[in-house]
């Protein structure tokens, strides 16, 4: 995992960098929490400019979640529910899910979509209730960007110490990253699991003017 970061990136640059954050906030394949400590750990070896680097995290990351915003912005709470009720099963999100996500997002606000930014998961997802709720633009895309700068700041930070605690942590850094990435996919598959076994017991996805069966 780790290998494979810094192969993109020594084969691309810090539009490697640029890409993986912007992917990281599509749909995570990757976590920042992996991307950038080895960006930084390149910066910390003059093989990259520290500022090219933070800047192509950043604006990766705000570009990935500007996606997510737009997008349910134009289409809307309902639709939203809908594809949640009906192939939302599939990625562990349901109707009921974006209902509650949204009341979040309106009681928090700004705090929501900043605080989101340093957690796995929802810093992609609060993107999407930003946009049902049609909040503010210009708030939106502040606090995304103040969060996702000093979270980026801070992973880079964490790579570039790690570089100098080289020697005595190289052994255990590969192992760490397969841990963080396994843990992210765990809790994922939980999720997923959760959200298909709520969607059987009570019947999330089928239209409520159907009439009963059998």
């Amino acid at each position: 995992m780790l290998q494979f970061i810094a192969d993109v990136m020594a084969a691309t640059g810090t539009f490697g960098i640029f890409l993986l954050m912007l992917a990281e906030n599509i749909f995570p394949p990757i976590p920042s929490e992996a991307i950038m400590p080895v960006a930084g750990f390149a910066a910390a070896q003059g093989k990259m400019d520290p500022l090219a680097v933070f800047l192509a995290g950043t604006f990766g990351a705000i570009l990935g979640n500007a996606a997510w915003y737009e997008a349910a912005r134009a289409v809307g709470q309902q639709r939203i529910e809908r594809l949640a009720d009906t192939v939302g099963k599939y990625f562990g999100i349901t109707g009921e899910d974006v209902r509650d996500a949204a009341a979040l997002l309106i009681r928090w606000g700004t705090w929501a979509v900043f605080l989101c930014r340093f957690l796995p998961g929802p810093r992609t997802l609060i993107s999407v209730p930003a946009g049902i709720v049609r909040m503010n633009r210009w708030i939106f895309y502040i606090a995304t960007s103040i969060g996702t700068a000093c979270w980026t700041a801070f992973l880079m930070a964490a790579g570039w110490w790690l570089e100098g605690q080289w020697q005595e942590i190289e052994h255990w850094m590969e192992p760490l990253g397969i841990a963080v990435v396994g843990a992210v996919l765990l809790v994922y598959i939980w999720h997923l699991w959760r959200t298909r076994h709520r969607w059987r017991r009570g019947g999330a996805g089928r239209p409520e003017n159907l009439p009963p069966q059998g």
